[in-house]
């Protein structure tokens, strides 16, 4: 995708407030925990590589990602620590991420089989982390047996394998509704039960996402996985008190590039859906759907020149409307996301607005608006 650079719309990422919700969390975390930083999906839209290189600035044990390719442009950029790949993968790929010491979710014994004899060939050895089911429905090893066939092949083909962590992932550890702490608890008593049958356990035995790192202090394992609480989010959205420590990283910016009159009774965008009840002023935003500023931000208001001002009409591919109290000039620093004085918009807001959460909104900023750093 084309990077919009001729274009006052932009992402600004803090890095500084990245390093400072790790240091926190390392903080509040028992010192024999390792962290792995997860910087999936383009470290949740504020950039992989900066963001791995700011967390690596402060220690974090490893990485974690999604796809290969993220993991490929890890290594690429010189960071050598520990990068697990959280998703499965074709057993083809085995070789690639062998030769550049990637480590992979691994959720079935035909991934195991198939790889040995493709790792064998080429003479490489792949670690390995053993994904356990405990209630996500996602991938993993749901049985005893399951996971002591797993754990066997590994052991008899050592040569082609480091069994090197296992792990599972909550799928309620943000709330604490009755329901939700309940399959918390269930969740870990399954993953007890499932380890239970190891003669030994791996080098990392990982289970703690943010929100059981910091509403669930006594989830057991030595390994956090660091993710959407580092950018200084909550991940209950707003169901949960967050440590206030927590700093967010990113903002939204842009300027007006256009301000007009309008009189009472004219309409404003595609269908006619704003008619100004009076006179207005009108100021043009150089962002749009095509940024992941969706459509459904009309009537949202964002901050312009110190004021909360209303989105009016349909969001555009490539822009917006705004309804501003007074004429401001050209080239007015627009906020979006985050703060201008003392006031501020939350990714929350925007994801209250969507009907959806944070997570969403941050990753799904376009490649087309630049990150600054």
């Amino acid at each position: 995708m084309v990077v919009g650079i001729h274009r006052k719309t932009y992402v600004k990422v803090d890095l500084d407030a990245i390093k400072h919700n790790i240091t926190v969390e390392k903080k509040q975390t028992a010192s024999d925990q390792n962290i792995f930083a997860v910087v999936k999906a383009n470290a949740y839209g504020h950039g992989i590589v900066e963001v791995a290189k700011a967390a690596h600035d402060v220690g974090v044990d490893g990485y974690c990602v999604a796809i290969i390719d993220e993991a490929l442009a890890l290594r690429k950029a010189g960071l050598e620590e520990l990068i697990l790949v959280l998703g499965v993968n074709p057993f083809e790929y085995a070789p690639l991420m062998a030769k550049n010491n990637i480590s992979t979710a691994v959720g079935d014994i035909d991934f195991l089989k198939n790889a040995q004899v493709v790792l064998k060939n080429e003479g490489l050895q792949l670690p390995v982390h053993l994904a356990l089911d405990t209630g996500m429905g996602r991938i993993g090893f749901r049985t005893q047996q399951e996971l002591k066939e797993a754990v066997a092949f590994i052991n008899q083909h050592n040569t082609e394998f480091n069994f090197e962590g296992v792990f599972t992932h909550f799928s309620t550890a943000d709330s604490d509704k009755k329901t939700a702490v309940d399959y918390y608890k269930k969740q870990i008593a399954k993953f007890n039960e499932l380890v239970s049958c190891l003669k030994k356990l791996p080098k990392y035995v990982h289970v703690a996402n943010s929100a059981a790192s910091i509403w669930h202090k006594k989830c057991g394992g030595n390994t956090i996985r660091f993710g959407i609480t580092m950018y200084g989010l909550n991940p209950s959205g707003d169901e949960l008190s967050m440590p206030p420590e927590f700093k967010p990283a990113i903002s939204l910016l842009s300027e007006v590039a256009a301000i007009k009159r309008i009189q009472r009774g004219d309409s404003v965008g595609y269908g006619k859906t704003y008619t100004a009840r009076e006179d207005e002023w009108i100021a043009t935003v150089p962002i749009g759907y095509a940024d992941g500023w969706l459509r459904k931000m009309q009537g949202f208001k964002i901050l312009i020149a110190g004021n909360f001002c209303e989105i009016v009409g349909r969001v555009c591919m490539d822009q917006i409307m705004v309804k501003v109290p007074h004429e401001v000039s050209v080239g007015t620093t627009v906020t979006l996301i985050g703060k201008e004085g003392q006031k501020e918009i939350r990714v929350q807001d925007v994801a209250n607005q969507v009907g959806t959460i944070n997570y969403e909104i941050i990753c799904l900023i376009s490649e087309r608006v630049p990150r600054i750093y």
